[in-house]
């Protein structure tokens, strides 16, 4: 009814994060203190890997529980308001299945962002050598 309002919660969250976080990267950039580190991907990269991730799947969502009626273009929104029975089980939907897709999409950005860091430090490892 309304597990997607969960995920997009959280890309909100992340997406103010992910712009406050490129503003610092640009402010070191500016002020020539970024790191002599090796090359590493951005973390404000990867929180955008997330914020798409997680918009991606609100549209999917939304557009499902569309197409099924659950969803309408007049007041109040969601069909599940009009009744408070409905409202309870769209709230219990929110907290379980909604929670855990935003749980299950987090997660597989972690491991994303895990392979990613592994990749690149093997990258790093091959320029070594070869210098």
């Amino acid at each position: 009814m309304a597990c997607f309002l969960v995920s997009a919660a959280e890309a909100v969250v992340v997406k103010g994060i992910e712009k406050h976080e490129e503003k610092v990267e640009q402010e070191k950039i500016e002020k020539n203190e970024a790191p002599a580190e090796p090359e590493r991907i951005p973390w404000s990269r990867k929180l955008k890997w997330l914020s798409y991730m997680l918009w991606g799947g609100v549209v999917l969502l939304a557009f499902e529980h569309v197409w099924h009626g659950e969803v309408v273009p007049w007041f109040p929104f969601l069909t599940a308001m009009n009744d408070p029975a409905d409202t309870s089980e769209m709230l219990h939907e929110m907290a379980t299945i909604g929670v855990t897709m935003a749980f299950l999409i987090t997660v597989t950005w972690l491991a994303m962002c895990k392979v990613s860091d592994i990749i690149m430090s093997r990258k790093n490892v091959a320029a070594d050598q070869e210098a």
